[in-house]
């Protein structure tokens, strides 16, 4: 199996900074994209970004400008450095990648278990 370990959440004011990770570990063969979801009180997951292994990002137009993901492939580990943080960026933020155990095996979506990101006014 594929385990993700988020970290990094925690409580911070309005137009403050967080930096999440992720590091994956297990049986790992190889691992594609990486990216994070957030989800909100009573709202559904969202997409926040992600990026491929070779570097490419993508971005939810609420969050573009202010967080900024990338990974360290030796790692296995992903980041998202968030900046200029707003009340309504509260949320559970989850990890997630699509990987391989091993050559035979298909690749899978994994998720980690969530870290809590509160933004106070």
């Amino acid at each position: 199996q594929v385990q993700l370990v988020e970290s990094g959440g925690g409580l911070v004011q309005a137009g403050g900074s967080l930096r999440l990770s992720c590091a994956a570990s297990g049986r790992i063969f190889s691992i594609n994209a990486m990216g994070w979801y957030r989800q909100a009180p009573g709202k559904q997951r969202e997409l926040v970004a992600t990026i491929t292994s070779g570097g490419s990002t993508n971005y939810a137009d609420s969050v573009k400008d202010r967080f900024s993901i990338s990974r360290d492939n030796a790692k296995n580990t992903v980041y998202l450095q968030m900046n200029s943080l707003k009340p309504e960026d509260t949320a559970v933020y989850y990890c997630n990648t699509v990987a391989s155990r091993g050559v035979g095996f298909p690749r899978a979506l994994y998720w980690g278990q969530g870290t809590q990101v509160t933004v106070s006014s």
